[in-house]
């Protein structure tokens, strides 16, 4: 292909700084056209200006306001009739940085089949309410595409490659006004055009004029959306075969999409920054009812994508009806992907439980403790201790919870991963007494170990995961029997607690309609680990805290959210054989 390409601005009445924005174009040897979309007489007596003192420069005269869309298409097709094979779109209101123009050209040559699109990188300029919007339309994107590599589809900073996007938009005839840019971004996937994101940082001038239409374009826009989905319905097949692969050589610059992995550590957050702080903004400024449905969608989207998380979901599922299915009552009712997608969708309102929690929603008369008052009493004491949790039920709500009826209480959580460190920023934001300290680390160490016995001198209650198993030594699993099979369990909290030398605690949360059961278990006084006999004691006390949450999860598996291969072959375990012994415990 004979790589020609020149610049196409579509301009309404924005005639401040595209001089400035020409300018930068002609460093770059670029022919610019203009598209004046029916702009006033100032705008177009400005435009005729730059074009008779620049030879670079032509302006393309509509009579009528066409809508962005219909301006950038008219561009495109005269750039095509001039002979280029590319044309670059850049907005006329000067909202994007051109410092990684030279970077998006260069995309370009080396890609020709590609699109180029920048990635927005915003600063504090711009608004919230349109920060969220466009967040709902990238959500919509990514269920279109079943890809999250359009990390951001309304940016109008990109390079077309003029043959293909004229012949999709000749055969799909997309929208001409504020839809265009994301839809022809969607169907240009669905051919199989290679996409690729560069960063552009975007702000958002002081005295700059948005031709955005909140009420006509946001119906344009869910139109479209409404029309992708239906069109997707009759094309999944094509779609799913051209949506954008991981390690093609032609993905998102910087692209964060996880990497497949057996270890859950590896699978990074999928848009966990941005998704966190819409839940947030929509939960307290819309509601619990319609954030719960702005999820939805995004629900589905990580049910289609998530291979690796459905099919932990059903391999759990498999293995709980194996062991008891009578106990399963309501959860059985579901079979096959309605169950898995079920699972997928309360692990978003557990999600939504936790701010519920941390907001002041949730009240102490919905938390139901022990009755023999162990909860209060260990509380009062002032004693620190270990608290081995897990991944079923929400641990957060008896954590948010406690802090208001103990508001002296001090806790640590000891994570692998940032998630819980954004989480806890996100719930500070709204409430800053749920702020928690968050000790992230790969291992236990003896610094780690050295301060975390500090914080339980202090009468700081540590909590950490018991069903995970570790970032790194990986050997120091031992494989015991849970729900049928062998699965590992991580000698690290037992270890943990034997350094501590302080009481361990096993602790759930479990939810049952609109109350939550906290469920309070003391595995040791102290953790005892004798020399010659340290791998039966720890396999001991780790079977103790698998009895628990093995009668948990049978009792109420759908509240396990789990979403890795937890019985997979994790190599480099110590290929201890299953304990087959278990205690008499009565949770």
């Amino acid at each position: 292909m004979n790589f020609r390409i020149c610049a196409v601005i579509p301009c309404y009445n924005h005639h401040r700084v595209i001089a400035d924005i020409v300018a930068v174009l002609g460093q770059q040897g670029l022919t610019v056209i203009i598209v004046d979309d029916g702009s006033d007489a100032e705008t177009a007596q400005v435009l005729d200006g730059l074009a008779e003192s620049n030879v670079a420069v032509s302006v393309e005269h509509l009579p009528a306001n066409l809508g962005k869309g219909g301006a950038v298409v008219h561009g495109l097709r005269v750039a095509a009739e001039r002979g280029f094979s590319h044309a670059l779109q850049i907005d006329a209101d000067g909202q994007h940085d051109l410092t990684n123009l030279a970077q998006l050209l260069e995309l370009a040559s080396s890609h020709p089949d590609a699109l180029i699109s920048g990635q927005p990188v915003y600063d504090t300029s711009v608004p919230r309410l349109r920060q969220l919007a466009r967040w709902l339309t990238h959500i919509w994107v990514w269920i279109e595409t079943l890809s999250t590599h359009i990390s951001d589809s309304m940016c109008g900073f990109r390079v077309y490659p003029l043959a293909t996007t004229l012949a999709v938009i000749d055969q799909e005839r997309p929208g001409q006004r504020m839809d265009f840019d994301p839809e022809i971004m969607v169907r240009l996937s669905w051919r199989g055009v290679p996409i690729i994101m560069t960063p552009v940082r975007v702000t958002y001038p002081e005295h700059n004029t948005s031709n955005f239409d909140l009420i006509a374009d946001n119906w344009r826009i869910t139109r479209m959306h409404t029309r992708l989905v239906l069109a997707l319905l009759t094309r999944l097949r094509s779609v799913w075969k051209n949506r954008p692969q991981r390690g093609d050589q032609t993905v998102s610059v910087g692209d964060r999409s996880p990497r497949p992995s057996e270890h859950w550590a590896s699978l990074d957050e999928r848009g966990m920054a941005i998704g966190l702080q819409l839940l947030g903004f929509c939960y307290r400024v819309m509601g619990r009812r319609f954030c719960a449905a702005v999820m939805l969608p995004v629900v589905f989207y990580f049910f289609v994508t998530g291979r690796a998380q459905r099919q932990a979901s059903a391999d759990y599922w498999r293995r709980i009806d194996r062991q008891s299915p009578a106990q399963m009552g309501a959860a059985n009712s579901l079979t096959g992907w309605r169950r898995v997608f079920n699972h997928f969708r309360l692990f978003a309102e557990m999600a939504l439980d936790k701010v519920a929690a941390w907001v002041g929603d949730i009240g102490l008369d919905q938390l139901v403790l022990p009755d023999d008052g162990r909860v209060d009493q260990v509380a009062d004491s002032g004693q620190g201790i270990l608290v081995i949790a897990s991944h079923l039920g929400n641990i957060e709500v008896s954590r948010a919870l406690g802090k208001k009826k103990h508001t002296n209480m001090k806790i640590t959580v000891f994570a692998h991963t940032v998630h819980a460190a954004k989480f806890n920023q996100l719930l500070a934001r709204y409430n800053p007494d749920s702020a928690v300290d968050t000790v992230q680390v790969e291992q236990i160490g003896p610094g780690t170990a050295i301060e975390l016995e500090q914080r339980i001198e202090q009468g700081e209650w540590v909590v950490l995961a018991g069903d995970r198993v570790p970032v790194s030594g990986q050997n120091r699993v031992s494989e015991l029997e849970f729900l049928g099979d062998p699965a590992p369990f991580s000698h690290g909290p037992i270890i943990l607690g034997a350094l501590l030398k302080c009481p361990v605690y096993m602790m759930l949360c479990i939810k049952q309609g609109d109350h939550f059961e906290l469920v309070f278990e003391k595995l040791a006084d102290k953790v005892t680990l004798p020399r010659q006999d340290r791998q039966s004691a720890i396999d001991a006390y780790l079977t103790d805290y698998a009895g628990i949450l093995e009668k948990y999860c049978l009792a109420y598996p759908e509240q396990w959210f789990n979403f890795f291969d937890f019985w997979g072959d994790h190599s480099g375990s110590t290929g201890q054989k299953p304990s087959q012994q278990r205690r008499t415990i009565n949770p």
